[in-house]
């Protein structure tokens, strides 16, 4: 992580956050690993947990605390009542700033630890998921500190949502189930920039795609990008696979799932484990039986069986590694710097949603083009007149 390790180290000489008390809830996995080390250094005391319940690397947990003495409240497998006693064990810490993923840390400052939320001067937001909740709380003029939203920065999402998530689904699809992709249909749920990124990585496997989306642009846009784009209801009646990458809810539902091939494997990498009604496929093939480490199968009364991955949940976290570490270099390097802007600046903005600044957006462009040892044009100075001006022409 090239790009990290240089802010790292300026920041370790600095010290932006010493005395600072930084509570994050982010997926506890390597990657993680090194950016609350990187915090930790520069002077702040931290305090993870894991923004989902299969998502953390029980070494990677076990080492921050062993090795770096970093208090960490996550373990895979949780249950649903521990992942939120691990975000309380977070809160509890009265954090200064907060990172989170999918936002249910800052959703519970807001609601069942309010007591805590005086203090926070203002967080970080890692996903797309966690934005849609916050720009909701915000709109509703609910939100009580300034939220950078490292997902919209150019660095993050054109990057980490296409090309991470594009690579981690497969490795997480391959654990789970060693099945061949190639030959067979796959269903993208959303053309987003996630489902840009698993469209994409599923074709290079050979699979025929069909996406399904609810916007008509990024329909054509699916459609331009040389994909077949039908609506669920017929793409399930004839896909061997279906991925959804929505961040929106029930996008397989009941009526999807009576007319489903069998033999379907479903899986999900959005954020929550809703995208694929689970209700619906219990009330359809009862309780379901556990074939593999990350995979169950539910067998309908007419003999189909359909699988799910990783319970619904993040299937490139819960059965794979998550992105790629270069990818996840550039994403870490805007959290490690958006948190120092907001130390610096968090007294001068309102409680709202903010973009992340374009001069980090190009540091970190810069850091990376350094790392990868790639060299790029400069305007002359004739071109910078040239396009501020107007009159264009020769």
């Amino acid at each position: 992580m090239k790009v990290l390790s240089a802010i790292r180290k300026r920041m370790a000489k600095e010290q932006p956050f010493s005395g600072l008390r930084v509570g994050m809830a982010l997926h506890v996995e390597a990657k993680t690993g090194i950016l609350a080390i990187a915090l930790s250094e520069a002077g702040a005391k931290v305090r993870l947990a894991s923004c989902n319940p299969l998502s953390t690397d029980d070494s990677v947990a076990a080492a921050l605390k062993e090795h770096f003495g970093i208090e960490v409240h996550a373990r895979k497998w949780e249950t649903l009542e521990e992942y939120y006693q691990n975000l309380n064990a977070v809160i509890d810490l009265s954090p200064d700033f907060v990172i989170d993923d999918g936002a249910d840390l800052i959703t519970m400052l807001h609601t069942s630890r309010r007591e805590k939320l005086d203090n926070v001067k203002g967080g970080n937001e890692e996903t797309t998921t966690g934005i849609i909740r916050l720009r909701a709380l915000a709109s509703q003029r609910k939100l009580k500190f300034p939220v950078i939203s490292v997902n919209d920065a150019h660095m993050k999402y054109l990057f980490d949502n296409r090309y991470g998530t594009g690579q981690s689904t497969f490795d997480g699809w391959m654990t789970a189930t060693n099945l061949l992709v190639a030959g067979k249909k796959l269903v993208v749920a959303g053309y987003g920039w996630c489902g840009r990124g698993i469209a994409m990585r599923a074709k290079g496997l050979g699979a025929n795609v069909i996406v399904t989306e609810v916007d008509p642009i990024r329909a054509i846009e699916a459609v331009m990008d040389g994909f077949e784009v039908k609506p669920m209801a017929q793409a399930a009646r004839e896909a061997d696979i279906i991925i959804t990458a929505t961040g929106c809810r029930d996008v397989v539902r009941e009526e999807h799932l009576r007319n489903i091939k069998d033999g379907c494997v479903l899986g999900n990498s959005g954020h929550f484990d809703n995208e694929i009604s689970k209700r619906a496929l219990e009330e359809l093939g009862g309780k379901p039986v556990r074939v593999r480490e990350f995979v169950d199968e539910y067998r309908f009364p007419d003999g189909r069986r359909i699988y799910l991955l990783c319970e619904g949940r993040l299937m490139n976290l819960g059965a794979g590694q998550g992105h790629p570490v270069e990818i996840m270099d550039m994403s870490f390097s805007i959290q490690a710097l958006s948190l120092q802007y907001l130390s610096e600046n968090y007294e001068k903005m309102l409680p709202s949603v903010y973009n992340v600044p374009k001069e980090i957006d190009n540091e970190v462009a810069r850091l990376k083009l350094k790392a990868m040892g790639i060299k790029i044009d400069r305007l002359t100075r004739e071109q910078k007149l040239y396009l501020s001006g107007w009159e264009g022409g020769t």
